[in-house]
């Protein structure tokens, strides 16, 4: 009901809606002599609630930071800015702890660090201090995309070989060549160069 988001993102709002419906729930396994009704109906409300407000914030900005807050710079063009640390009680333990969690050991290597309004740290590094890519060397690499899965825990996922054009027959043939049948296949991916991967159980 929440959506697909990971506890450490979270607004405050829906953190205190989840510890409100667990208390809720615990009431009738308490107290045997209430009616079960009497916890569903704000349990039922609570949810409707939760809904309703996260709708609300996804169309309304206004709405989405003062429920959620807003993220802060702590860090602009590599000088640390005191009072968004304040505002935000933001130490310079968290920020150096955080900092070191992304590998990160010298602060004047960063040029921007945003506390977003999950608690986590973003952080920018300075050009010269980034990882060279391909792009930065003017090399021009293949698409690479994501690998299709065909075979999940011994079970052929036929949507995927539609998408990809090709039928179960190819796949058992494929893996007969290897001396296996789906059943004992954990996973089975083909990459977009036309490998097909394949890891027995």
């Amino acid at each position: 009901m929440m959506g697909k988001r990971e506890i450490g993102q979270l607004s405050p709002f829906d953190f205190v809606v989840a510890i409100i419906i667990a208390e809720l729930a615990a009431i009738p396994m308490e107290a045997t002599d209430e009616p079960l009704w009497n916890s569903i109906l704000p349990l039922v409300i609570l949810g409707l609630l939760e809904v309703v407000m996260s709708y609300a914030t996804l169309f309304s900005r206004t709405l989405r930071c003062i429920v959620c807050g807003r993220p802060q710079v702590i860090i602009k063009s590599g000088q640390l800015l005191r009072n968004e640390m304040r505002k935000a009680r933001y130490n310079l333990d968290d920020l150096l702890g955080q900092l070191r969690d992304k590998g990160i050991v010298d602060v004047g290597e960063v040029e921007f660090a945003v506390l977003e309004t999950s608690g986590k740290l973003s952080v920018i590094l300075k050009s010269q201090y980034r990882p060279v890519t391909p792009a930065d060397l003017g090399i021009s690499t293949p698409y690479e995309g994501l690998p299709t899965v065909l075979v999940m825990d011994g079970s052929v996922i036929g949507e995927n070989l539609k998408e990809v054009n090709l039928d179960e027959n190819w796949l058992n043939e494929q893996l007969r060549e290897r001396g296996l049948e789906p059943k004992k296949v954990l996973l089975a991916t083909l990459g977009t160069d036309g490998r097909l991967f394949v890891n027995e159980k």
